[in-house]
């Protein structure tokens, strides 16, 4: 049926007696005095080596059995990304036990929906806050026996409580999950609908594990391997590579506060990163702000731009002209050395997933030693199905399949994706099940090409294609991205289907505008409101629309936009936890903003049609 497959064999065999607590067992024998934690500890950080891991992880094992907790059970768990988050992980994977994970910025009725659907016995909740949540729907879920709050010492209590359980059951639990059984059961933030459960099996993070490692050797199994993690931990993202990082031995850290960030890879100090792209996105564009107010905004943009030339003439395999390569030396000890001190100093890679990164930053990043390994997954594909790798990576594309996955294009360019990463349902939802599958290829809803080495890039999501009324197609994704790079963009969507023209909804980023402003000789204070209809900030933004119109043909281009005077987050309901736009959510609550674009003459605004 499909014209173009990439399949990778997997390079480590099949185990199908193996669960994810047998990754932590092996470690343990392995290096059992390797640090495999690092906790904050005053203005440094605390190591825990893998044999006191796997002491804390089995004390509180016995205190979820004493509690009652028995094989199979489903457990929620709300809480920011921390230690303790890997820490009652495997304590649920040694007790038998299935977690299910909630995002900490979910509502009360998200949270009784994935609790009674789940058919969770006891939820474990970080803070009171959290706690309080949980309380307001506590009716609404019977089967809920237990709330254990860590912020009021009850994961102690519970250590206290599994004092007299024997090693030898837990032991017997940790090993009564085999490869095909259910590991976790994971709510999709889903742009649309309900959440749905998906069932990743033991299998699906032993195997991806196994091979991801081989695959990214140069990443996780070089000596002294560490990353600091602040991404949350309730995202597949963050989970499959927290385990992962056990399996291969890698030091992680966490902070939670995306405020401290800064501070903590200062002190840190990690060899990776795990970051989605808006994360690339702040550091580039505080770094041209805070040059900007310092008078050296000419500076920035020139080291920037001969960045980018650099990369991409090493990329193209092309000689380096001496005026280049004079240029970068000086960049590199007024610009880049900062950059790179400001994440640590040791930095050498850092993966990005969850949306598309864009050329532009991939070549910025790389000029200043930080190879972007950009991939792509879902959550039905515990994480990564491809991703470039550390030997041969391509700037803007979501790299080669894993070892152990096959991707293929359907007809309509729809990716399609089996192997050990897939789930293997969703829960209790036989129809959406069937509905997501071809035979054994689970059906991404994204589009994308191959090139001839079958490296991936995507190209947009399958129900977001725009159709003018001329019957142009247009993907949103090429034209979104490269304004959203603009330090004063929010977000963005655009819009267009069934009508004349493109046009797009613009929201302004609160964090970065005051400096903007300030750069700009505009009131730094100035409310988001009244920057929407500042002449200043809306030629701004038209010049992020005039870089994105030129990647795109005439009938694809944005003619016209509106600057609202909201932001769109999670807490707003109109972005998921990991900051991808509701788009169905946006277009109704937005309509009447959407209809004024095509009903108030374009003169109106300072968007030429011509």
């Amino acid at each position: 049926m499909s014209a173009v497959q990439f399949e990778v064999p997997a390079v480590v065999p099949a185990d199908p007696q193996a669960n994810i607590a047998d990754l932590l067992v092996e470690r343990v024998k392995a290096t059992p005095s390797l640090a495999l934690f690092a906790v904050p500890d005053g203005d440094g950080w605390r190591d825990i080596t893998a044999a006191e891991f796997e002491r804390e992880v089995i004390a509180l094992a016995k205190g979820f059995v004493a509690a009652g907790v028995e094989p199979g059970d489903k457990i929620g768990f709300i809480a920011r990304t921390t230690y303790q988050w890997t820490l009652v992980d495997f304590a649920l994977f040694f007790a038998g036990a299935v977690m299910v994970p909630i995002y900490e910025t979910s509502s009360a009725s998200q949270i009784s929906w994935i609790l009674s659907d789940s058919g969770a016995v006891s939820v474990i909740a970080e803070s009171d806050e959290h706690r309080d949540r949980i309380a307001e729907i506590r009716g609404e879920v019977p089967l809920v026996r237990e709330v254990w709050t860590m912020a009021d010492g009850d994961l102690d209590a519970l250590v206290t409580r599994g004092a007299e359980v024997a090693d030898d059951e837990i032991e017997r639990r940790r090993r009564v999950a085999v490869s095909a059984d259910i590991a976790t059961l994971i709510y999709t933030s889903g742009s649309t609908g309900r959440p749905k459960g998906c069932v990743l099996t033991h299998g699906n993070f032993v195997e991806l594990s196994r091979n991801s490692a081989k695959s990214l050797h140069e990443v996780v199994e070089t000596p002294g391997a560490s990353t600091l993690l602040f991404i949350t931990t309730a995202h597949v993202f963050a989970r499959f590579i927290s385990i992962l990082n056990i399996h291969a031995g890698v030091k992680t850290g966490h902070q939670p506060d995306t405020k401290q960030l800064l501070p903590a890879l200062g002190s840190f100090r990690p060899t990776f990163l795990l970051a989605v792209p808006r994360v690339f996105e702040k550091v580039y564009n505080s770094a041209e702000q805070k040059a900007e107010a310092a008078g050296k905004g000419k500076i920035f943009r020139a080291a920037a731009h001969t960045a980018i030339e650099h990369s991409r003439l090493l990329e193209e395999g092309k000689k380096i002209p001496l005026g280049t390569k004079i240029k970068f030396a000086l960049f590199d000890k007024l610009v880049y050395s900062k950059l790179r001190t400001a994440m640590g100093g040791r930095v050498t890679y850092a993966v990005s997933g969850s949306a598309p990164l864009g050329a532009r930053l991939g070549h910025f990043f790389h000029s200043l030693g930080v190879t972007i390994l950009e991939g792509y997954g879902l959550t039905e594909t515990t994480a990564p199905a491809t991703v470039n790798l550390a030997t041969k990576s391509k700037i803007g594309t979501v790299g080669p399949a894993l070892p152990g996955v096959g991707v293929r294009l359907a007809d309509d360019g729809e990716i399609e994706v089996r192997g050990i990463n897939v789930f293997k349902e969703y829960w209790r939802n036989e129809e959406a099940t069937a509905a997501a599958f071809d035979g054994d290829w689970f059906k991404t809803g994204d589009i994308g090409s191959f090139d001839a080495e079958g490296f991936l890039t995507i190209t947009g999501r399958k129900k977001e294609i725009l159709v003018t009324a001329g019957g142009k197609n247009v993907a949103p994704a090429a034209l979104e991205d490269p304004i959203r790079a603009n330090p004063i963009v929010g977000q963005v969507v655009v819009v267009g289907d069934q009508k004349p023209f493109i046009a797009a909804l613009v929201t302004l980023d609160p964090e970065m505008l005051p400096t903007w402003l300030a750069n700009n000789d505009l009131p730094g204070d100035m409310s988001l409101a009244d920057a929407a209809k500042n002449d200043k900030v809306r030629a701004e933004v038209q010049r992020a629309i005039d870089v994105a119109n030129k990647g795109v043909s005439r009938a694809e281009s944005i003619r016209k936009f509106t600057i609202l005077d909201s932001e769109w987050t999670e807490a707003s309901g109109h972005l998921t936890p990991k900051m991808s736009i509701k788009r169905n959510v946006i277009m109704s609550d937005f309509a009447d903003a959407v209809e004024e674009l095509y009903t108030v003459p374009v003169t109106t605004t300072n968007v030429p049609l011509g």
